[in-house]
């Protein structure tokens, strides 16, 4: 990384300095969370994390040339927290910023199955479309956006 000194003289570096600081290498940090009950989780959470896994590698490749460092954190909800808050399960973050407000989707919730009990899960909403398992595409896609505020 490019080390960015001040420079109090009026010989015109300055440019030099912000032409620097281009440089230096950006983060993306994508967080996701899930209820995790006794190992399980449900296979709605499940199939996310696949899909999850799939769209990290991609924005790891594509933004890797825009020096942007792709971070993935996992973390695993309790059934009390879970519980308190159904939908905080299987919430994908960009740099805390969720993936719904990013692509301009809606959070929604729906009966799911027997690791969650009664409650109803998180669903992105899109329009008419609900969809329990947010796919590759749609991660990958709220990613290169906010790759543009970076």
């Amino acid at each position: 990384m490019t080390q960015i000194n001040k420079c109090n003289c009026q010989c015109g570096c300055e440019a030099e300095l912000q032409k620097a600081s281009s440089t230096i290498k950006k983060t993306m940090i994508i967080s996701w969370q899930r209820l995790v009950d006794d190992g399980h989780t449900c296979p709605r959470c499940g199939s996310t994390e696949s899909e999850l896994d799939d769209a990290v590698q991609q924005l790891k490749e594509k933004l890797a040339s825009l020096e942007i460092d792709v971070i993935f954190e996992k973390k695993e909800l309790s059934l009390e927290e879970f519980t308190n808050n159904p939908v905080a399960s299987n919430c994908i973050l960009f740099n805390g910023r969720s993936l719904e407000d990013i692509i301009g989707a809606k959070i929604g919730k729906s009966q799911c199955c027997e690791v969650c009990g009664d409650e109803e899960c998180r669903t992105t909403e899109i329009g008419s479309l609900s969809l329990e398992v947010i796919p590759s595409v749609m991660i990958v896609k709220a990613g290169l956006k906010m790759a543009i505020d970076l």
